[in-house]
């Protein structure tokens, strides 16, 4: 069975966003919340695959691609958050979730179920702005029919 271009760059995503993550727990910098901000060319680089494999494959429409660079963004985004809530319950739950940064997104004690939300929605949010930054940037190059 062969995986849509879609979910297998959502899952490279998650993928390198994960190794990413463990690379900065394992070397602790994961106190560090601006070095959090970096994942964005994991991003940025599995939706561009998408993008190109699309225009490579001819589907060239607008509204397809925009879809499908989204697609492929959330895929990544939530397997990433359930990667996260799973490793942070590995490591010992709300003790380990103190530990990290609290400048970072909420300040306080939130729980794992809050922290993952609040990075769900912050994860689609830059996922949606990467996919309109790739689209124009694509547009501009007259790739796009429709």
């Amino acid at each position: 069975m062969k995986l849509s271009k879609e979910l297998r760059n959502g899952f490279l995503i998650f993928l390198g966003i994960g190794i990413y993550f463990l690379l900065m727990d394992l070397f602790g910098l994961s106190k560090y919340y601006f070095l959090r901000i970096f994942n964005v060319f994991i991003i940025i680089y599995g939706l561009n695959m998408t993008l190109k494999s699309n225009i490579k494959e001819g589907k060239t429409g607008y509204l397809f691609n925009l879809i499908s660079t989204g697609f492929t963004g959330f895929v990544g985004i939530l397997l990433g958050i359930i990667g996260l809530a799973l490793f942070v319950n590995f490591k010992g739950g709300a003790s380990y979730l103190n530990s990290l940064s609290e400048a970072f997104l909420f300040g306080g004690n939130p729980s794992i179920a809050e922290y993952c939300m609040g990075l769900f929605i912050e994860g689609i949010a830059s996922v949606l702005i990467v996919v309109f930054i790739n689209m124009q940037y694509w547009r501009n190059k007259n790739v796009f029919k429709d």
